[in-house]
C-alpha cells in the first residue's frame, strides 16, 4: 500500500465525520440559498402572483421534509381599491400528535413599495432581509424537526400580511392578528394545541448583526422567561451578536400573539440595519450573510433541542 492510499483511506472516514457534522448543524450557507432563491421571485406583497407561487414552493418544502402543512386563509377589503384581496398564513406541523407544542414564526409577505427609499420609493422591494431572512431560516431548520427530541411538538407559522401597509394609516400584522383570534378563540372551546412559548424570527440576515433584547418582550412577565432562556443559549454557544439588554421597542407579530392569544412570546430582530436597507430597493441579498442566518439559525435549534 503507497502513502498516499493509506493517506485517502484517512480521509475517508474523516470526511464522512465532516458530512455528518454538515447534516446535524444549522447551514447558514444552505438557508441563503433558500433565501436568494424566494428572492428570485421579485416582491412578493400579499395577494400577488409572486406570493401565490411563494407559497406553493413553500408548501412542498416543508411537505417534502416531513412536515404537515396546512393553510389559514382569510380575506380582507383593501382599504384603498375596496377589493377583496386573498390572504393565506402557512401552518407546518410537527409531531402532531404532542400536545403540548412550541411556536416557531416569521412573516413572508414583502411590503408593498420600498417607502423608505430616497430615490425610488415605488420601486420594487424584495425584502431579503425584511421578508425572506425568517422564511429561509424555517427552511433550514426544516431539516431537523423530525428527530426533534423530547415531549413538546413544534408549529412553524409563516404568516401573511405583516406589512400590508401603504401608508401610515394601514394597519401591520394582520396575519398574525388572524392567527391569534383563532387560537384563542379554539383554546376557548377547548380545540387546538396549547402552545408553551413562541418565538418571532424577523430581520436575521444583516451583515452587521445585533440582536437586542426588545423592550415589551422584556416587560412581559410571562414572556421574559422565554426571553431569557433564548439569550442563554445563545451565550452558551458564544453567540455575541445577542446582546442581552433591551434596546428596541418593535411592533411586530410577537404582539397580537402574546396580547391576542396570550402566547409567551419572544421577538429575535436585528433592528440594527435600518438606515441602509429597511423599506428601500437596497434590500438585497448581496445586502446579507449566511453566517447571520447560522448565528440565529443555531440559538433557535439549541433552543428547541433544550425545551422539555
Amino acid at each position: 500500500m503507497t502513502l498516499r492510499s493509506l493517506a485517502v483511506l484517512v480521509a475517508l472516514p474523516i470526511a464522512g465525520l465532516a458530512a455528518d457534522i454538515e447534516q446535524r448543524d444549522f447551514s447558514g450557507a444552505r438557508a441563503f440559498a433558500h433565501l436568494k432563491a424566494i428572492c428570485e421571485l421579485g416582491p412578493r406583497p400579499s395577494g400577488s402572483e409572486a406570493m401565490r407561487q411563494q407559497r406553493a414552493i413553500l408548501a412542498k418544502h416543508f411537505r417534502e421534509a416531513g412536515g404537515h402543512v396546512s393553510g389559514q386563509a382569510f380575506r380582507i377589503r383593501d382599504r384603498h381599491t375596496g377589493q377583496p384581496v386573498h390572504m393565506e398564513n402557512i401552518i407546518v406541523s410537527w409531531h402532531p400528535d404532542r400536545e403540548e407544542r412550541l411556536l416557531i414564526a416569521a412573516h413572508y409577505d414583502t411590503r408593498p413599495f420600498p417607502d423608505r427609499d430616497p430615490v425610488n420609493p415605488r420601486g420594487d422591494f424584495i425584502g431579503a432581509n425584511d421578508g425572506a431572512s425568517g422564511v429561509a431560516l424555517l427552511m433550514e431548520l426544516a431539516r431537523f424537526m423530525p428527530d426533534l427530541k423530547g415531549r413538546l411538538g413544534v408549529d412553524f407559522v409563516l404568516f401573511d400580511a405583516e406589512e400590508y401597509v401603504f401608508s401610515n394609516q394601514d394597519k401591520y400584522c394582520i396575519g398574525s392578528e388572524y392567527f391569534a383570534r383563532q387560537y384563542r378563540t379554539n383554546r376557548e372551546a377547548g380545540r387546538g394545541p396549547a402552545y408553551r412559548a413562541a418565538i418571532v424570527v424577523d430581520m436575521v440576515a444583516g451583515r452587521h448583526l445585533e440582536i437586542w433584547q426588545e423592550v415589551k418582550n422584556v416587560s412581559w412577565p410571562e414572556s421574559r422567561p422565554v426571553v431569557d432562556s433564548v439569550w442563554s443559549v445563545a451565550a452558551r454557544l458564544g453567540a455575541k451578536e445577542f446582546i442581552p439588554r433591551p434596546k428596541y421597542d418593535v411592533l411586530d407579530d410577537h404582539v397580537p400573539l402574546r396580547n391576542i392569544g396570550g402566547i409567551p412570546s419572544c421577538e429575535i430582530i436585528d433592528f440594527g440595519f435600518t438606515e441602509l436597507e429597511w423599506h428601500t430597493t437596497r434590500d438585497l441579498p448581496a445586502a446579507c450573510s449566511a453566517d447571520s442566518l447560522e448565528t440565529v439559525g443555531r440559538v433557535v435549534l439549541a433552543w428547541l433541542r433544550d425545551q422539555r
